[in-house]
């Protein structure tokens, strides 16, 4: 197979970027076929910084449209919020989240990653978590990241009915709940 250009691999990496941005250099790499230096050289001569600042610079920006929590308060990173419709954030797993004993991830991290995402999502000041019926279908059991999307649908009165899913990096589908959450005065 012959090797692309620099200034095709350059385009495609920006076209991956766009549509994704939580690519790692070593994903990249593999996608590639290159080395790990070379998608950094290539990424700093495009001025596309690096996985955590994109991540960062994602986050900045969406959370400030959050109504119900703080910005300390949410699990993950939200990178994409639509109030009143749907949001999706990410979860980076790193060693302290997992049991030591089991080496799988702690179940809390999980649940409080949908459910700050859910009350995030939703268009009101102060919310309560009524009702949460959720399902783990598979264990996570080293360093991953987690993707969750919320979706509001529907709206009755004063309750926000909220699904999410919460999918690991190869897209295998994790976790789903939906919850029913009520507007407080």
């Amino acid at each position: 197979m012959k090797k692309k250009s620099r200034a095709q691999r350059q385009k495609e990496l920006i076209d991956m970027l766009k549509t994704d941005p939580f690519y790692t250099d070593e994903e990249l790499a593999n996608l590639f076929g290159v080395s790990i230096q070379t998608i950094r050289l290539d990424r700093m001569s495009l001025n596309i910084p690096e996985l955590r600042e994109r991540v960062k610079l994602i986050a900045e920006t969406e959370t400030s449209k959050v109504k119900t929590l703080g910005v300390k308060e949410i699990t993950g990173e939200i990178i994409d919020l639509s109030v009143g419709s749907l949001g999706i954030s990410m979860l980076e797993i790193t060693e302290d989240m997992i049991y030591s004993k089991t080496n799988t991830l702690r179940d809390t991290y999980i649940f409080s990653l949908a459910n700050s995402l859910a009350m995030a999502t939703i268009d009101a000041p102060k919310v309560i978590m009524r009702v949460a019926n959720i399902k783990c279908l598979k264990l996570i059991e080293q360093k991953d990241r987690l993707i969750a999307k919320a979706e509001v649908y529907r709206k009755v009165d004063r309750k926000h009915y909220v699904k999410v899913i919460v999918n690991n990096k190869s897209q295998e589908q994790i976790f789903r709940g939906k919850f029913i959450f009520e507007e407080l005065d």
